[in-house]
């Protein structure tokens, strides 16, 4: 599936506010409403991160983002945020079982 990453609009050093949006109909297939956490695999990164789907804002219309200041801390290390002036990074996410992803930037 292919997602954005998102920022809240306070790009923090400390990675607080960064996340990846997903598609409505990308959350709606790949994520279940029972599972408390997913777990990324981030491209170039050794530690998985886990991060918290049992919300409501994650099943709104509005949201989707899966936040995480790993995450931020991710894309500012990749040199991918901030990203003012630039496109929003575009990310592959691909499932690897339940509730495991591996993500990666396409760009």
């Amino acid at each position: 599936m292919i997602a954005q990453a998102w920022n809240n609009g306070s790009h923090h050093r400390t990675g607080a506010g960064y996340g990846i949006k997903i598609a409505t109909r990308d959350r709606d297939r790949y994520f279940r409403k029972e599972w408390k956490s997913v777990t990324l695999l981030l491209e170039g990164i050794d530690s998985p991160v886990e991060v918290n789907t049992d919300k409501p804002s994650f099943w709104a219309t509005e949201c989707r983002e899966l936040i995480s200041k790993e995450i931020g801390l991710w894309l500012r290390a990749s040199g991918k945020a901030p990203w003012s002036g630039r496109p929003v990074p575009q990310l592959e996410l691909k499932p690897l079982g339940e509730a495991r992803f591996s993500v990666r930037f396409l760009r």
